[in-house]
C-alpha cells in the first residue's frame, strides 16, 4: 500500500510539472523581435491587448519571465508598434498589479471589467534578451550551405541546438530562412566527426513551420542537460536555379544562377557549346546558337561559378562539373552569356 501510495505521489508530481509548462498566454507584437512589442494576452479563448492603466516596469518583468525573454528592460506605450491593433480587437483588461515575482501574466491582480480604454492606451513591454537574428543561422560540417548541424550565434557565440523537441516544422523554418528550399530530412544522426564543440543552446522551438525566419518561432528553455551526441542535424533542398540576364528575351543573356540567396555570374573560362547545350535544355530554349554568341554587359555582385566543365548530355548544369562555389579568378568582364534558339522557355517539353 505504501508503495502505491508512493508511485501515486510521484505521478501525481509528475503530471503537476507537465502542466505547469503549458504555452505562453501572452506574446508581444509588432517588434523587431518576439521579445519587444505591443502586448497581447489570451483570456477565454481570445487574444486583446492590455490596457496601460497602472502598467509599470514590475509588470513588465512578468510579460519577460513567461516568455522567457531575460529581464524588463522598459515600459513603452503599444502604438509604437505597428500595424496597429485592430479595431475590433477588445481590450482584454486594465489595472494589471503585479507584485513581481509571479510567472505568467495571469497570476497577477488585474481587472477584465474594462471601461474607457481604448487602443490608444495598449501597453507594450521590452525585455532585455533579444532572439538570435536571421541571418545567425547556419547549417555546419555537411556538405554545402543546405545540410550540416543546426548552429545559432547566440549572446555572441556559436552554440549547436539539442534535438530534444526539434521537429520537422522547425527544420521547414530554417530551410527557409537560408534560401534552401523544403526540408529533407531532419534528426538525421551525426557521426562524432560532424558533432559540435563547446555550448549547446538549450532552447526547445515551437515552430508552427510557416515562419519566416526562426526568430520568430516561441520557445522554452529544455529541463534535460544535452550532450553533443544530441546535436540537431537536418538536410534542406538546395534547388540549383538559373537565368539569362540582360537579354531581349528570356532565352538570351548573361548566364546567372542562383547560390546562398543571390544571385551570381559564372566565368567564361573553358566555357563552350557542350555547356551552351545544357543550359538551353535546362531552360526548356531549345539549342544553343553558338554562331550568334554576344554580350550582355558585366554582371554585378558576385561570381559563383568557374571552370565549368560538361559533357553536354546533363539535364541541369548542376551535374557538370566546377570549382567552389565563388571561388574564382575572373572579373566581371568574362561573365558567360548565351543564345538559344527560342524566345520564350517551351514548358511542354
Amino acid at each position: 500500500m505504501a508503495l502505491l501510495f508512493n508511485l501515486l505521489a510521484i505521478s501525481a508530481i509528475f503530471i503537476g510539472s507537465c502542466l505547469s509548462k503549458s504555452p505562453p498566454k501572452v506574446r508581444l507584437i509588432g517588434g523587431p523581435h518576439r521579445c519587444e512589442g505591443r502586448v497581447e494576452l489570451e483570456l477565454n479563448g481570445q487574444w486583446g491587448t492590455v490596457c496601460d492603466d497602472g502598467w509599470d516596469l514590475t509588470d513588465v518583468a512578468v510579460v519577460c519571465r513567461e516568455l522567457n525573454c531575460g529581464a524588463a528592460n522598459k515600459t513603452l506605450s503599444g502604438t509604437l508598434y505597428k500595424p496597429a491593433a485592430p479595431e475590433n480587437q477588445r481590450v482584454l483588461i486594465q489595472d494589471v498589479n503585479c507584485n513581481g515575482m509571479e510567472d505568467a501574466l495571469s497570476e497577477c491582480e488585474q481587472n477584465e471589467d474594462v471601461f474607457n480604454c481604448p487602443h490608444s492606451e495598449d501597453a507594450g513591454a521590452r525585455c532585455e534578451d533579444a532572439p538570435f537574428s536571421p541571418e545567425n543561422v547556419r547549417l555546419v560540417d555537411g556538405r554545402g550551405h543546405c545540410q550540416g548541424r543546426v548552429e545559432l550565434l547566440h549572446q555572441v557565440q556559436w552554440s549547436s541546438v539539442c534535438k530534444a523537441g526539434w521537429n520537422l516544422r522547425a527544420s521547414k523554418v530554417v530551410c527557409r530562412q537560408l534560401g534552401c528550399g523544403r526540408a529533407l530530412q531532419t534528426h538525421r544522426g551525426c557521426s562524432k566527426m560532424a558533432q559540435g564543440k563547446g555550448h549547446i543552446w538549450m532552447g526547445q522551438m515551437s515552430c508552427s513551420g510557416q515562419e519566416a525566419n526562426l526568430q520568430d518561432c516561441p520557445f522554452k528553455p529544455l529541463q534535460n542537460h544535452c550532450t553533443h551526441s544530441e546535436d540537431t542535424w537536418i538536410e534542406c533542398e538546395d534547388p540549383f536555379e538559373l537565368r539569362l540576364a540582360g537579354g531581349d528575351n528570356p532565352c538570351s543573356g548573361r548566364l546567372e544562377v542562383l547560390h546562398k540567396g543571390s544571385w551570381g555570374s559564372v566565368c567564361d573560362d573553358g566555357w563552350g557549346e557542350k555547356e551552351d547545350q545544357v543550359v538551353c535544355r535546362q531552360l526548356r530554349c531549345g539549342k544553343p546558337l553558338s554562331e550568334a554568341r554576344r554580350s550582355y554587359g558585366p554582371g554585378v555582385g558576385r561570381i559563383w561559378l568557374d571552370d565549368v566543365v560538361c559533357t553536354g548530355e546533363e539535364p541541369s548544369l548542376e551535374s557538370c562539373l566546377h570549382r567552389l562555389w565563388g571561388y574564382n579568378d575572373c572579373t566581371h568582364k568574362e561573365d558567360v552569356a548565351v543564345t538559344c534558339s527560342e524566345t520564350t522557355p517551351d514548358f511542354d517539353v
